[in-house]
């Protein structure tokens, strides 16, 4: 049996429909994932698929504050985007809110009384109470010019894997709270998530 001491109970389980039971990494290194538990239990993630990126950046910026109003301090927030090109949206959501905020490089450090804003990627190995994964649309997730890199079926099922794969990671740096949002035609991704 795994535990998981990061994440409520309620986003684990989101998550984890975003993989299969076995996990492998690059190594080769297998995970069964039907017998990991979490130690605590929280809200459940919200879901937002909004009309337009504008929606979305009001939506997100709503989220925030209320998450403000009951005592998240700023620096237990983040904002995260599949790629620096949506970037812009995670930012003018949070100056929305009235905020600091910090929008992180490589070198991934956070700073005290302000939100994080980071791509999907540099957010591995962090943790916040709450998150948000912002601008999960189609032929963003997964990344449409990674899509159409491929060459072959192998490579387009490994390509879906780690796209899935870094939407699970985004998702899991929420402690307590979790918004998974889109402005546009929203990405296969959150159908399963859902379902």
């Amino acid at each position: 049996m795994h535990i998981n001491y990061r994440t409520s109970h309620q986003i684990r389980l989101q998550a984890d429909k975003l993989l299969g039971p076995e996990v492998s990494d690059v190594d080769g290194n297998t995970e069964d994932r039907t017998r990991t538990i979490s130690v605590f239990n929280g809200p459940a993630p919200n879901m937002a698929e909004c009309g337009s990126p504008d929606d979305e950046i009001t939506v997100v910026a709503d989220w925030i504050k209320k998450r403000s109003e009951e005592g998240v301090q700023p620096h237990e927030l983040a904002v995260f985007v599949r790629s620096e090109q949506e970037l812009d949206r995670a930012r003018s959501s949070v100056e929305k809110t009235g905020l600091p905020y910090k929008v992180l490089d490589d070198n991934v450090a956070t700073t005290h009384g302000h939100v994080s804003v980071c791509t999907m990627h540099q957010a591995k190995g962090l943790e916040f109470r709450a998150v948000v994964v912002m601008a999960c649309d189609d032929e963003v997730l997964p990344l449409q010019s990674r899509i159409e890199e491929v060459t072959d079926d192998a490579d387009l099922a490994e390509v879906y894997a780690t796209e899935r794969h870094l939407l699970y990671v985004a998702c899991t740096r929420a402690r307590d709270h979790l918004l998974i949002t889109s402005g546009d035609m929203p990405s296969e991704f959150l159908g399963d998530i859902t379902g």
